[in-house]
């Protein structure tokens, strides 16, 4: 079943920003919409781009996990949190953190948990493409225990369905209609 709260989703292209949905006891918005920046690296020279590649299965069941929290510890009403996979040029956005509540300071502190928790928990990783040469970010060490506790403490659901833009899955034809 899935929730009305939430909207959790990985795209092949940069995200943009979106209204939510209209919500009568929604009286503050909080949206951060983050960008590719130029920037010139000293040994590799300017940024052409960002390139992100996740495991697309596990992130969307994190950025669930703590859109869920941010439901819970800050009165969220609705979450949404969009994230590129694939190349973001300059200007354009990787990211989408927006939470609607009912008073601002939980706006407020539900995105900035949000997008912290996404950067160091997500399983998205960033390879910036300079103009002479490829870097990886740095982002944060991952402890692989607290990847077998997460496994433990949220089971994936019985069914997930992810779309991803541009192609069709094999065993599709042998699916019953929902």
């Amino acid at each position: 079943m899935t929730d009305p709260r939430l909207h959790i989703a990985l795209t092949p292209e940069p995200v943009s920003y979106l209204p939510p949905p209209h919500l009568v006891e929604g009286g503050g918005e909080c949206a951060f919409l983050g960008r590719t920046r130029g920037e010139r690296d000293p040994r590799h020279g300017p940024l052409i781009l960002l390139r992100y590649t996740a495991y697309e299965t596990m992130a969307v069941r994190v950025l669930t996990a703590l859109a869920q929290e941010a439901i819970e510890r800050h009165h969220a009403l609705f979450v949404r949190v969009l994230h590129a996979t694939g190349e973001v040029p300059i200007g354009a956005a990787s990211v989408l953190v927006q939470v609607v509540s009912a008073h601002r300071a939980d706006a407020f502190a539900a995105c900035r948990m949000l997008i912290d928790r996404l950067k160091a928990e997500a399983p998205i990783w960033k390879n910036e493409v300079w103009a002479d040469g490829t870097t990886w970010s740095r982002g944060q060490p991952i402890d692989p225990d607290a990847f077998a506790d997460y496994e433990q403490q949220h089971p994936p659901p019985e069914r997930m369905d992810i779309d991803l833009v541009g192609g069709e899955d094999e065993d599709d034809e042998n699916e019953e209609p929902l």
